[in-house]
């Protein structure tokens, strides 16, 4: 999960979202399935719930097997998380241990025409850097043996990073990768572009609002437009936009354009905070799902449909950290809805 986002400058935070290619097609809004916890329904009534609920595209933090045989044939799409512990083995191997990996740990099963993406890590940059050096060769490596496989065009590599990356994000055109990063980002953008890949970037506006509040409003952060702000002629009147466009500013001041942004991991607690509220959780999640359905886009890119993973399926209450931590849910452990969230 995204810590919060630090920002250099006066008025705004950002900690952002998903873009998509154009199409006339809805972006996908998809739902974390996060499984930190004791209470949990088994993932058959998970997916009767996601399935219910029309909900079409699943992140799955690991590849466990038991989990992955319950989705088998349900037509749901999945986002499926390589471990940062298994990364130094696949970056030290061959491809054909990262084609044994894979043949072992996901399609033995799950078939690959349900598989979107694979997350390789999560927030390994600036937050687990131990399991940087080893992000790209993995990723490398698993991608010729998805090529090997003929899967390479349906099945999309990336890593899910966290949105500290930025060493800068306001104004949008201001934004910059942190320059300790700089030779892995311009690394990494390179294998996204030339294999078609998404920027992938977990999201958490409350984070910052809770974090800057003397910056950050929280209408601002709920799409409660209160001010517009100009930069370069463009007009941001919340947090969710501004981020989009600092992070597609970041990638084009290193000389990529056209990358698309998936927001791999983005909501707002019910409880633990101040800020913590069904009626909170509603507006962000709310607005996020429709922005997502109706193509909205960001100012720098109109018209590029958002797609979006919402954190978090039911409450997680193991998570560690702070108390809203554990308050992500949607969805009760007992299925029903935390506050009235329509996916469609």
């Amino acid at each position: 999960m995204e810590t919060p986002c630090l920002f250099m400058s006066l008025t705004s935070l950002l900690c952002f979202f998903v873009l998509f290619p154009h199409s006339t097609a809805t972006a996908p809004v998809g739902i974390c399935y996060g499984r930190v916890a004791d209470n949990l329904p088994p993932p058959s009534d998970a997916i009767n719930l996601i399935v219910s609920n029309r909900i079409t595209t699943v992140r799955l933090f690991n590849a466990d097997p038991d989990t992955l045989r319950a989705f088998s044939g349900t037509g749901i799409a999945l986002m499926i998380g390589v471990p940062n512990e298994a990364l130094p083995s696949l970056a030290n191997g061959t491809v054909e241990s990262s084609l044994q990996w894979l043949q072992s740990n996901i399609l033995a099963d799950i078939s690959a025409n349900q598989i979107r993406y694979l997350a390789v890590g999560n927030e390994i940059f600036l937050k687990d850097p131990f399991y940087t050096a080893y992000v790209l060769p993995s990723m490398q490596n698993l991608y010729k043996a998805l090529r090997a496989l003929g899967l390479a065009d349906t099945i999309k590599l990336s890593t899910a990073l966290a949105a500290s990356i930025l060493s800068n994000s306001y104004p949008p055109s201001a934004g910059v990768f942190d320059p300790n990063l700089q030779p892995v980002m311009v690394q990494l953008l390179q294998f996204l572009q030339d294999t078609g890949s998404p920027l992938m970037v977990n999201v958490y506006p409350f984070f910052s609002y809770t974090s800057n509040p003397q910056y950050v409003s929280l209408d601002y952060a709920l799409f409660r437009p209160t001010t517009t702000e100009y930069d370069q002629s463009l007009a941001y009147d919340n947090m969710f936009d501004a981020t989009i466009d600092a992070f597609v500013y970041a990638m084009e001041r290193e000389g990529f354009e056209g990358i698309p942004v998936v927001v791999s991991e983005t909501g707002w607690p019910t409880a633990g905070s101040e800020a913590a509220s069904p009626e909170n959780a509603l507006a962000y999640n709310g607005n996020v799902v429709r922005r997502g359905l109706n193509n909205v886009g960001t100012p720098k890119r109109p018209g590029v449909g958002v797609e979006v993973f919402l954190f978090d399926l039911f409450d997680e209450n193991k998570k560690e950290g702070a108390e809203y931590e554990k308050h992500f849910g949607v969805f009760g452990v007992d299925g029903v809805k935390a506050y009235n969230l329509n996916f469609n």
